[in-house]
């Protein structure tokens, strides 16, 4: 009997990083609001990796013209998605043990939020995502 140990890793698997996913997410995904997010998403046919989700970051060079902010903001994000994903993660492998879904976190707030409040944004969209995500299939 194996038991099921909750890990809170973001590995390079789970990263969207392939060029040729973010276009195609860019072109045909569904996107939606939660403010100060802009969250686009897609389901993927072919699975890309053993993980359901793959996730990308982005914050505008316009709104926080020093990389030292946008990277701490990415941070922030990242850590606040990495401390909540399992959730989603169990609800789309309930749903469909092989979908996959790709995922782009854009930050467009022109100022840095507190990490409790963008932790909380970040579980109203997983919320939202698997409610929609599950809808779609």
């Amino acid at each position: 009997m194996g038991l099921a140990i909750k890990t809170y890793s973001f590995t390079k698997e789970e990263r969207l990083k392939s060029r040729k996913i973010i276009e195609t997410l860019f072109r045909e995904g569904k996107a939606f609001s939660v403010f100060p997010y802009r969250v686009v998403y897609m389901p993927v046919d072919t699975p890309i990796a053993p993980y359901p989700v793959q996730a990308g970051f982005s914050v505008s060079t316009k709104r926080f013209p020093h990389a030292v902010d946008r990277n701490r903001v990415k941070r922030l994000t990242r850590e606040a998605y990495r401390l909540q994903k399992g959730e989603l993660y169990e609800q789309l492998r309930a749903q469909q043990p092989n979908g996959q879904l790709a995922v782009f976190f854009i930050y467009t707030d022109k100022k840095i939020a507190p990490f409790t409040t963008l932790q909380h944004k970040i579980s109203l969209i997983l919320k939202k995502l698997a409610k929609e995500a599950l809808a779609a299939s």
